[in-house]
């Protein structure tokens, strides 16, 4: 993976160089996420509206017809479960 060197500027911001905007698909005005990690910062470009709905497509046909039964969520962490779904990385 290659790395660029980049200055903060005054008020803590950084400029995404063009060509990693444009492989990830980081539009002007668009979002991203930017999450801390051990060693250091990771910025990840938010998911599409049709991106998300595919998504939750998908969780919810891998889930159809399957229901909890009381006890069966005992020791699990909803957390990890959620990051699993959704793809997020530790």
């Amino acid at each position: 993976m290659v790395g660029i060197r980049l200055k903060v500027g005054p008020k803590g911001q950084i400029v995404i160089p063009k060509v990693f905007r444009e492989a990830y698909g980081i539009k002007e005005g668009g979002e991203v996420i930017i999450e801390p990690k051990d060693e250091g910062l990771v910025i990840k470009r938010t998911l599409t509206r049709e991106e998300l709905l595919k998504k939750l497509r998908e969780y919810h046909k891998k889930r159809e017809g399957k229901t909890a039964r009381l006890g069966e969520l005992k020791g699990v962490s909803l957390e990890d479960e959620f990051d699993e779904v959704w793809g997020i990385e530790e």
